[in-house]
């Protein structure tokens, strides 16, 4: 409740009972309603809030802002980190910046896939060169899978639209239950001639099954060739019951934003005929190791939000971002770098370090070889391989076969970007072309490093389901006795294997067991 009240005091408009009380609805995963939420836009609200507070702060000249700055490497002395070396993206100036202590929020790489919900500038870049300099990257194959997106519609595509999953409060999922009818219109197909699969495979929770399972099943019927709209990789998401129920002023009044918002995308009103929708990536629950104090191990650098790994575990259910994105600001990170400060003996190092320098000095040559290799093809092109095979061989179900194939292709892919990639214009000047080409520099790398864990991990957990580890009836079979730890990888240069460090995962208090859906 303390988030709660933080955001409600910088302005976030959260929906409200008649009485004036804050209210609360149901969100997958959860049979009552305990989520706040503000309309359909709660996750776009929070950031608001979040950037006007902060906005106060750099008029009050508390904070000084370098908008339009990329961060391009770490800057460790004598094993503390100690600042950062960034690229002007208007100007093209490299410079440094120093520091008592670092500290990253530069969100998750589920960019790493080049289809996914997160901002085409969203990228692995920061964290990935803190790995290089020695910050272990923990669970990185967990990443999650969300079921309520606009599906694919063709290559042109450079990202994907979320709808809110609050959406599956009253629409309802299903498929046709024959093959033959999936080219026929919705509203053709008579009700029993209808597979509403989640209400029919998971009764407890029906429609609000939690995000993995209703992924999950979603890919499961359209591998069955049951899936609608373009290239049959879709399910419908449909409001028409709770229409009839409630009335379309009151789902209007609900969703009306999103419901607007299809049809921007789509040119489909959904009022009249059901929502098209398919899993993809959405949140990262990966990412660089840090302690309780939200420090990693390397000293002075600190890491929160979705940036870190710390809260989430395999299985990121809805509407706890507010935990890892809000909490790690808000509530801990104030109290916890201050321990840092008083326990170290590091003083602020000037940016004329011979250190400094240096890292300056391989951010420039890195930059220059990008532009120098002239080659035949895009950015773009080659990132859109890259995602194409890990969503193929390392997305919503993974086998030891396709994982092999992926550690296989990625070095080629890599080899091939080093060789081919075309980087138009210059350093000096603005390039997002250039831009671009570094970050996908970086998710070359880091893929091999996903589908590493993703392979070692023998074991189906969460949203990450080996086709080899499955119950009986289709479910994810963990080995808590084998696998019940925190796998946090160290860099060991680029031609050799990362190390494998496990962090068990032990509880006094609460005893894992398997959650049923059923």
């Amino acid at each position: 409740m303390n988030i709660i009240d933080q955001c409600v005091a910088q302005g976030v408009p959260f929906a409200r009972e008649y009485s004036g009380y804050l209210d609360n609805r149901s969100f997958g995963g959860a049979q009552v309603s305990r989520t706040f939420y503000a309309r359909g836009q709660t996750g776009q609200q929070l950031l608001l809030g979040a950037y006007q507070a902060l906005c106060r702060q750099i008029g009050l000249g508390n904070v000084t802002m370098f908008p339009r700055t990329e961060m391009l490497d770490l800057v460790i002395i004598d094993g503390h980190a100690k600042g950062i070396v960034a690229r002007d993206l208007v100007s093209g100036e490299i410079s440094s910046h120093a520091g008592d202590a670092v500290v990253l929020a530069t969100g998750g790489y589920g960019n790493v896939f080049f289809l996914s919900t997160n901002a085409k500038g969203c990228n692995v870049t920061a964290t990935w060169r803190a790995c290089k300099k020695g910050a272990a990257f923990a669970n990185p194959c967990y990443t999650q899978i969300h079921p309520t997106c606009i599906p694919v519609s063709g290559d042109h595509q450079s990202k994907l639209s979320l709808m809110s999953e609050s959406l599956r409060n009253d629409g309802r999922v299903w498929v046709p239950k024959r093959k033959e009818d999936c080219s026929k219109s919705p509203v053709q197909i008579p009700e029993a001639d209808r597979d509403y699969y989640l209400e029919r495979k998971y009764p407890s929770f029906g429609n609000l099954a939690p995000r993995d399972i209703a992924s999950r099943a979603a890919k499961e019927v359209c591998d069955q060739s049951r899936g609608v709209g373009p290239g049959g990789l879709g399910v419908y998401l449909d409001f028409a019951d709770a229409i009839k129920r409630l009335g379309e002023d009151r789902i209007r009044e609900r969703y009306g934003n999103l419901f607007d918002m299809y049809e921007k995308i789509t040119g489909e009103n959904a009022y009249q005929t059901p929502m098209r929708i398919y899993p993809a990536v959405h949140y990262t629950m990966g990412g660089l190791w840090v302690d309780y104090n939200l420090m990693s191990n390397i000293p002075g650098l600190f890491v929160i939000g979705e940036a870190n790994f710390s809260d989430h575990g395999a299985n990121r259910l809805g509407a706890s971002a507010l935990m890892q994105g809000l909490a790690d600001g808000y509530f801990v990170l104030p109290y916890t770098v201050g321990h840092y400060f008083a326990s170290s003996k590091q003083a602020k190092p000037s940016t004329g370090h011979p250190e400094f320098r240096k890292v300056e000095a391989d951010v420039r040559a890195q930059t220059q070889k990008l532009l120098s290799i002239r080659g035949k093809r895009t950015v773009t092109s080659l990132h859109r391989d890259l995602g194409r095979l890990l969503w193929e061989k390392c997305g919503m179900a993974r086998t030891e076969t396709s994982l092999k194939e992926a550690l296989n292709r990625i070095p080629l892919l890599r080899e091939e970007f080093w060789k081919e990639v075309n980087v138009t214009g210059d350093g000096r000047e603005l390039n997002q072309n250039l831009e671009y080409a570094g970050r996908v520099a970086d998710f070359m790398e880091f893929a091999e490093l996903l589908c590493l864990d993703a392979r070692h991990r023998n074991e189906s957990c969460g949203g990450h389901f080996r086709e080899e580890f499955q119950t009986e009836d289709g479910e994810a079979k963990r080995d808590d006795d084998h696998f019940a730890y925190v796998a946090a990888w160290e860099y060991q240069g680029p031609d050799k294997p990362p190390a494998l460090h496990k962090e068990p995962l032990v509880y006094e208090e609460v005893h894992m067991s398997t959650r049923s859906y059923k």
